[in-house]
């Protein structure tokens, strides 16, 4: 075995995607002491998107003072990564489920922060600004993010505002000259892994906002929020978001990034993996390892392991999968080009306590993985 590409997503609260690879690395320079190991944790979009494409490609992280979901100043940080051409910034860093603990409240909280740092990466001389939308705890459809990058909102009075989820209605005209100033010329991709629309029973709304903490009469309110901006964008645009796959990512964030900063919605894995040029590092692989928490019924939309798996069919590289635990009549999986499945659980026992061995588990199916690669 020469050369190798490791590629696994995290175990989630196991593991982290980098800390998989380690364990990864670790356990071929033991028995393949003289293979070529590439890694590239996966970052789907949520927290730890940016240390996973600074693992991948180095870079810099970039330290910053921006509002988190309630307007409150917090340090944080992002990425830029391609010679300083390309940002990557996690909307969870600012407007993240987290930053709400115990006070929940998609009526009120904003995107404001991301926006902030959007700015801050093009005033760096980035070109290229890569969103992650994921674990978001807002509903603003990215009007928040809008407004901190120069739009401004008018209510009926003619006053402008920072809207927010509850405050979507309030809207009635938007001035995008600022905004449009900034963004020009400037790639936005959004990492999307979910196709809900904007707004309706399968919208961001009704959807999501129930774990950000809304209630019935809170989703109704949001929802109507929603429908009204996506007709004041449409009145003042002539963009349609109504039918967007993916409008409902992240509080309608993904409706926003399309419509008010003229970005593309694309799937999280194929993000990452254009980032690392998977085909041509994974072409002379012998092998491509790759692997999450679990695979299920779920992963068969195209996320991590099955979204490597459709890339390296083509390429007829074998592809591992290591998880912690697979569904049972996931047969489709091999037609995608997974080669075979590994659950790293020894025994048969709960995850509260498999959890806190996962990396042993891991080490030790990853090594029996490998003795018998080389006794082939």
């Amino acid at each position: 075995m020469k050369k190798v590409l490791v590629i696994p997503d995290s175990f989630k609260g196991s593991l982290s995607a980098s800390e998989v690879c380690d364990i990864f690395k670790e356990e071929i320079k033991n028995i393949f002491p003289d293979c070529e190991i590439v890694c590239a944790p996966i970052a789907d979009g949520g927290e730890g998107s940016a240390d996973s494409f600074l693992y991948a490609l180095g870079g810099e992280k970039i330290s910053i003072t921006a509002k988190n979901p309630f307007l409150e100043d917090i340090d944080t940080y992002y990425a830029i990564i391609d010679g300083g051409r390309t940002a990557v910034i996690e909307l969870a860093a600012t407007a993240g489920l987290n930053l709400a603990e115990g006070k929940k409240d998609p009526l009120v909280t904003s995107t404001y922060g991301v926006g902030q740092m959007i700015s801050d990466a093009i005033q760096r001389g980035c070109e290229t600004i890569i969103v992650g939308l994921g674990g978001s705890c807002t509903n603003d459809a990215f009007t928040g993010a809008a407004a901190a990058a120069g739009a401004e909102f008018f209510d009926g009075a003619g006053k402008s505002f920072v809207p927010t989820g509850g405050t979507l209605q309030d809207i009635s005209r938007i001035d995008f000259s600022k905004l449009r100033k900034l963004v020009k010329n400037i790639k936005i991709t959004a990492m999307c892994d979910v196709d809900n629309p904007l707004y309706g029973t399968n919208g961001a709304a009704y959807v999501f906002a129930p774990q950000k903490g809304a209630d019935i009469n809170a989703v109704k309110l949001l929802d109507d929020g929603l429908r009204h901006i996506a007709d004041i964008i449409k009145r003042d645009t002539s963009v349609s978001v109504s039918d967007l796959p993916g409008g409902g990512a992240a509080g309608g964030a993904g409706a926003g990034i399309h419509s008010l900063f003229g970005g593309e919605l694309r799937s999280g894995i194929d993000v990452l993996l254009d980032a690392v040029d998977f085909e041509s590092a994974a072409a002379d692989a012998d092998f491509i390892f790759t692997g999450e928490g679990k695979l299920d019924r779920q992963s068969l939309g195209g996320k991590a392991v099955i979204g490597i798996a459709r890339r390296a069919k083509p390429l007829n590289v074998p592809v591992i999968a290591v998880v912690g635990g697979v569904e049972r009549g996931l047969s489709e999986i091999y037609g995608e080009g997974v080669t075979s499945v590994f659950a790293i659980n020894r025994l048969p026992e709960d995850y509260a306590l498999s959890r806190r061995k996962a990396d042993k588990n891991l080490s030790e199916t990853v090594g029996d993985i490998l003795r018998l690669i080389k006794r082939l």
